[in-house]
């Protein structure tokens, strides 16, 4: 239905506090943890380094110019991942859930006539993380099936194709469900972050000189003796090593604070450390080496093994931005950004496991199409950060809010926590920019395509809303016509759904003129989709009696939650009110959209509408009513 009621009416209650986890914290769930959420930001180490020290290499590498970007690369994953998010944003949550979406609807809340600049700051941020999930696969898939290269140079022309296989397949197993795949790809990471870790302490042990670059004097001394442009190069590089920070976030409905934050502290962190330290110090030995210093850290006999563990991890490594991607589809769809998708739930335990087929396709084609037109993971790290570095600015900018207002904090401590946050983000997105016409256009130009859909849907959704609302009856003036000249009365239960429960569904109304009959028992449904994750099943129903034959039902769910109609309604027996579920038929109004160039959107804009409504799912499957009780009435609207 729609949510643009929400306010209005008379709905319970709820509590801002955080509702608690019914998920499981032990081992399991931290090992599945491990392999969803960390499996972007853990396959960095294969091209952040070798990156970032490529921009200083021209003239032989120095080791206080590698001590420099070390040292940058650690500190951006304390500074930005282990404080911003884990520590930070971990607790910015919105009853449980994560992603930037559910931050802009926590901030929403506060900040009354302003909301409306949260909102398409929500919009854009959401915008970059497709964008950003279009690349994540592409470079990580390519980054470890380069390793081949190097075990024999005969798997040079394979690369691609076997990128795209890999790719493909990795897409094709989402509609196992996230806790399937995680149970399969937990374990692997956990041995993949150990494996990382170890490899890096064995060059540690040779040279323990490297872990001087956890002192921030060397990051320092390295941007002051650089130019700005050359720093700024390299910020680009480093910010590598920070990419898949968000899809952490995003995915915090899916598993939990408490167990991802157990995770980076205590294993994944210092094994990305372990390692980085351990290129650095192979580097320092063998300077050569910068071809490929990831997986040059193992003799030759283990190299094999080495590139196919990474190839594994970085197929898992897709698994974080996909799920994230997912999470966000639902919360834009429920909340009216995009049309309705069939989204299934692929866990009876966990209702945040869910699979959405046509978002699955859609961001498929845009990895391949990505791959294929770069072809090469050091073309593609031109690319990628770009759309990351803007969503994390995004993100700081509604946590300021967050911290400020919701929390009550005050402007200044808001401003002392995030302001650090906000200057090192702009740098990097800067340092990006430079990027740009190197193939860093590619995903600015996704994500103003996504920012272009998702306005021109909100945009002709409110504005067919305010056109039915105008042209709609009031449900006052339907009870005094049927008080004045009651029709026939038809036998059965008649439910009507409509989006605005204060006037009279188009269905009832063509119902009563072309028939002239109504039913013994009429229910006006109305499906609001709140700011809030999720409803409590106490506060899930309004129901109020308008008069013998109607009843006016009210369902809430949270953005969080996918809406189940006929569930509801045998919910309503707790209301002392028995609607007979079985045998009651299902009125909906069928809306035919059409062009009108005279009223509405623009030309243009129209077409994208009527396309976007189009590939919309049907009402019936969305609200799960069951197909063989459902009337159908079509109306043509002009947009």
């Amino acid at each position: 239905m729609a949510n643009q009621h929400y306010e209005n009416l008379n709905l319970p209650d709820h509590p801002e506090e955080e509702a608690p986890h019914k998920k499981s914290h032990g081992l399991a769930l931290l090992v599945g943890c491990i392999g969803i959420v960390y499996g972007d930001i853990g396959t960095s180490p294969l091209y952040a380094m070798r990156e970032a020290a490529t921009r200083v290499s021209d003239g032989g590498i120095q080791p206080h110019e590698l001590f420099g970007v070390l040292s940058l690369i650690l500190w951006a994953l304390i500074i930005v991942v282990t404080l911003k998010y884990v520590v930070i944003l971990m607790r910015a949550d919105n009853r449980g859930e994560g992603g930037i979406l559910s931050l802009m609807s926590l901030a929403q809340k506060v900040m009354g006539r302003k909301g409306k600049l949260i909102f398409f700051a929500g919009i854009i941020g959401a915008a970059l993380f497709y964008g950003d999930a279009a690349i994540t696969p592409a470079i990580s898939v390519l980054s470890a099936v380069e390793g081949f290269k190097l075990v024999t140079p005969a798997f040079d022309n394979y690369v691609l194709p076997m990128a795209l296989i890999i790719l493909c397949g990795i897409f094709y197993v989402q509609r196992k469900g996230t806790g399937k795949v995680a149970a399969f790809f937990g374990p692997i990471m956990v041995t993949w972050f150990g494996v990382m870790g170890f490899i890096g302490l064995l060059w540690v042990i040779k040279n323990p000189s490297v872990l001087a670059c956890f002192n921030p004097y060397y990051a320092l001394k390295f941007m002051a003796e650089h130019g700005i442009l050359q720093t700024l190069h390299v910020l680009g590089s480093v910010f590598l090593a920070v990419t898949g920070a968000e899809a952490l976030y995003a995915d915090l409905g899916h598993f939990g604070r408490r167990p991802i934050q157990r995770a980076w502290l205590w294993f994944v962190f210092p094994c990305l450390a372990l390692n980085y330290l351990g290129q650095c110090a192979l580097l320092l030995a063998r300077p050569e080496s910068i071809e490929n210093p990831f997986f040059l850290l193992v003799p030759e006999w283990a190299l094999l093994p080495l590139v196919c563990l990474a190839t594994l991890a970085t197929i898992i490594a897709c698994q974080a931005v996909i799920t994230g991607a997912f999470s966000l589809t639902r919360q834009a769809i429920q909340l009216g950004l995009l049309p309705r998708m069939e989204i299934r739930h692929t866990s009876a335990m966990q209702e945040g496991q869910i699979y959405i087929p046509q978002m699955n396709t859609l961001l498929l084609y845009a990895v391949l199409f990505i791959t294929i037109l770069f072809g090469s993971s050091s073309a593609l790290a031109s690319a990628y950060g770009i759309a990351v570095s803007g969503t994390m600015i995004v993100t700081t900018l509604m946590t300021f809010i967050v911290v400020a207002r919701v929390w009550k904090k005050g402007l200044l401590l808001a401003f002392l926590i995030t302001s650090p946050f906000l200057v090192i983000e702009v740098v990097f997105t800067v340092s990006n920019m430079l990027k740009v016409f190197d193939g860093g256009f590619v995903p600015l130009i996704m994500s103003a395509f996504v920012v272009l859909l998702i306005t021109t849907w909100v945009a002709g959704s409110r504005y067919l809303f305010r056109r039915a609302h105008r042209q709609s009856l009031p449900m006052t003036e339907l009870l005094e016509r049927l008080d004045r000249n009651p029709p026939h009365i038809a036998e059965g239960t008649a439910i009507f759904l409509t989006s605005d429960p204060h006037t009279v569904p188009e269905a009832l109304v063509q119902n009563l003129r072309h028939n002239q009959v109504i039913h013994e028992n009429n229910i006006i449904l109305t499906v609001i989709v709140a700011p809030i994750p999720k409803i409590p099943e106490t506060g899930r129903l309004i129901v109020e009696q308008l008069s013998s034959r109607l009843l006016r039902v009210v369902v809430s769910y949270g953005y969080m939650e996918t809406p189940d109609v006929t569930r509801a309604l045998f919910q309503a027996r707790k209301y002392g009110v028995d609607v007979d579920v079985e045998h009651a038929t299902f009125f909906l109004s069928r809306r035919k959209i059409v062009s009108d160039p005279r009223r509405g959107l623009p030309g243009w804009q129209d077409k994208i509408y009527i396309a976007m409504s189009r590939s919309a799912v049907a009402a019936t499957d969305f609200y799960k009513i069951p197909h063989s009780h459902v009337v159908e009435m079509g109306i043509q609207l002009a947009v």
